[in-house]
Order: C-alpha cells, then sequence, then structure tokens
C-alpha cells in the first residue's frame, strides 16, 4: 500500500501551505499518522504525527508554526504549514509511525528567500 502526498508547491518564506494524505480506511484507522520530510542531501526526518485520539507530536524546528490534523471520516491527514522558512524546503511524505508502509513519492515543498 503506497500512501501519496500532495499539497506541495513553491512558496515565499512566511507562506503558508497545507499538505494533504489520504489513507484507506484499514490503514488510517489502526496507525499513527505522521509526517517526514527529507531536505536535498539529508537524510528523512520526522516532522509529526497524530494518534488516531488527535494527540500530536512536533520536532522543535516546526513547533507553533506547523500544525497536523487528521479526518477519521475522510481517512485523510493534514499538514498546516505556516511562518514557512527556507529551511522548510523538502520532500514531503506520509506514512505511518513507526514508517511500516511503502514510501510514496512525496510532495515538494520549496521556500524561496
Amino acid at each position: 500500500v503506497q500512501l501519496q502526498a500532495s499539497g506541495g508547491g513553491l512558496v515565499q518564506s512566511g507562506g503558508s501551505l497545507r499538505l494533504s494524505c489520504a489513507a484507506s480506511r484499514s490503514i488510517f484507522s489502526s496507525n499513527v499518522m505522521a509526517w517526514y520530510r527529507q531536505a536535498p542531501g539529508k537524510q528523512r526526518e520526522l516532522v509529526a504525527y497524530i494518534s488516531s485520539g488527535g494527540t500530536t507530536v512536533y520536532t522543535d524546528s516546526v513547533k507553533g508554526r506547523f500544525t497536523i490534523s487528521r479526518d477519521n471520516d475522510k481517512n485523510t491527514v493534514y499538514l498546516q504549514m505556516d511562518s514557512l522558512k527556507p529551511e522548510d524546503t523538502a520532500v514531503y511524505y506520509c506514512n505511518a509511525r513507526p514508517a511500516i508502509l511503502r514510501w510514496g513519492q512525496g510532495t515538494l515543498v520549496t521556500v524561496s528567500s
């Protein structure tokens, strides 16, 4: 099963983007869902995750700027990204946490200074 993230694009520093990722009900209902990112030349890192009950955790660099949410009726997880910085430039992926599912292509977010 492959997850496909969408919603990336080119945005100026300080701008906003909203990423989306839909999954099957069986996957969505039984997993903590997460967003990861991989910047050029760097390893993939965990950005944020959300439990089925709505508990959220963020990596320090995005706290206060990014918001992860999930719609259990639509089996979709979102990442609202505000106050974007050039260092947020990366390919963003969704997966479970731990990342036990096949990685999709991700969606590219480019933040210009």
